[in-house]
């Protein structure tokens, strides 16, 4: 990358994107959020700053850094506003379609061609994202945990036509300017964490789902039986069910073990919309902010 990045665009204003827009305005980016519409971009930015409002109120951060940070940031509801962007990086809903979409239309708006596009994807596969575009070898893959502005890992995925500069930079961004820990994934379904984690949090769903222990019993148990620091149903239930059965779905569709299959129970779940901490009931049941 001939220049460090400055200019940031975050494409999805959810739970992951917001985060992600966070962290890079608390690091002195210029960041502009766009959303799928002026309504979903005001919903954004008061997650965002909901989000750093609690970080003061627990003394993580100095009511000056949070107030920078949000005179950084700036949220839209037209994709075109992303053209002078040094960096993209996609976390919409976690489906293909959607994603190669945005990235089609990124390719023809954002106008530095030495500009990285990024996904946050769970598991789909970095190189389908790349093929969308006519600078695959700027694309590569950027994974986030939740919450954002927390958790200290990022997966880094390269497909087969990510450049080598590609890599190194978005590497270096992660770690020297956002102070994130990397790690490398080839560009398999799941990457690296979730291709063990998602097989862990399916069989905590069939075991409650067969009746053998409560969701309760079976958190507790791992919490307190192997020091987790949260049970598998109420991790499932932070990340979203909606999330894990999708990619459930992708590590499937790839290797077709039966491991990596929803179970009825998740996919039931998801059709009635009960998808955890965001619609406050899943395997447990929230108090809704």
């Amino acid at each position: 990358m001939s220049a460090a990045i400055a200019r940031v665009g975050v494409v999805g204003g959810g739970q992951m994107g917001a985060g992600i827009a966070e962290v890079c305005a608390r690091a002195g980016l210029d960041t502009v959020v766009c959303e799928a519409d002026a309504t979903a971009a005001r919903a954004a930015r008061e997650r965002v700053a909901s989000s750093l409002e609690r970080a003061v109120e627990r003394g993580k951060l100095a009511p000056t850094v949070a107030q920078d940070a949000m005179a950084r940031l700036v949220f839209t509801g037209e994709l075109d506003a992303l053209a002078d962007r040094q960096l993209v990086i996609e976390a919409v809903v976690e489906n293909a379609d959607a994603k190669t979409e945005i990235f089609a239309a990124l390719d023809k708006i954002v106008e530095d061609p030495n500009a990285i596009l990024a996904t946050n994807t769970s598991s789909l596969p970095v190189m389908r994202l790349g093929m969308a575009t006519g600078r695959a070898d700027r694309v590569v893959g950027l994974h986030f945990f939740n919450p954002v502005p927390v958790l200290p890992l990022v997966e880094v995925v390269t497909s087969l036509h990510t450049a080598p500069e590609t890599a190194t930079g978005i590497e270096r961004f992660a770690t020297e300017t956002l102070g994130k820990t990397v790690i490398r994934s080839r560009d398999r379904a799941g990457f690296v964490v979730n291709s063990l984690l998602v097989p862990y949090l399916l069989s905590a769903v069939r075991m409650a789902e067969s009746g053998f222990a409560t969701a309760a019993d079976i958190d507790t148990g791992m919490e307190l039986g192997c020091a987790h620091p949260m049970g598998p149903l109420k991790l499932a239930d932070l990340i979203g069910l909606d999330t894990v059965a999708s990619i459930a779905e992708s590590l499937y569709d790839e290797f077709r073990e039966p491991l990596y299959a929803p179970p009825p129970l998740l996919q039931r779940m998801v059709e009635a919309g009960l998808l955890g901490r965001k619609t406050g009931r899943g395997f447990h049941t929230y108090v809704q902010d």
